[in-house]
């Protein structure tokens, strides 16, 4: 299995981080076409946490790790309903043990892309440069949907 490096998330979070927002709108539009059902089920979220601030961040996270995959020049297939409904019940299993007992390394390996899973743990457990942060409850409703995103991707990688 073919990890994302660190190199080409630096690449994206640039990529991403420079588009104005008529570019921007372009990008999600064209990972948007690649991945319908992802994005749908990722933007879910924000109604299911009722969390009106998820639904951007999401937007933007949706980007950067598509941008990524992009980056190292993997290919993913489109995710489907199926892996969807396939990977639900394991993975809420793996993310009750995780908040459990903090075990980095069980959810490194269920999503088996350790690099983007350190990423966004540090993403919403750091200030931003500008010195905001997330409060507790969007930290975790992004970490939670991020790394399903994650997950799906790196099943789907063709």
């Amino acid at each position: 299995m073919k990890h994302i490096t660190l190199a080409s998330i630096e690449k994206a979070i640039h990529i991403v981080d420079n588009l104005d927002d008529d570019q921007l709108e372009a990008l999600t539009e064209k990972y948007a076409e690649q991945q319908p059902i992802l994005l749908d089920y990722v933007l879910s979220a924000s109604v299911e946490y009722d969390n009106d601030e998820l639904e951007g961040l999401l937007i933007y996270y949706f980007c950067l790790i598509m941008e990524s995959f992009n980056q190292e020049k993997v290919e993913t297939r489109e995710v489907q309903e199926t892996d969807i409904d396939e990977m639900q019940e394991p993975y809420f299993d793996m993310l009750d043990q995780y908040f459990e007992d903090e075990n980095e390394e069980a959810l490194e390996s269920f999503c088996d892309q350790p690099n983007l899973a350190q990423f966004m743990a540090m993403e919403v457990s750091t200030d931003d440069e500008d010195g905001s942060t997330f409060d507790e409850e969007t930290a975790t409703q992004l970490f939670i949907v991020s790394l399903a995103m994650v997950t799906l991707l790196n099943r789907a990688i063709a």
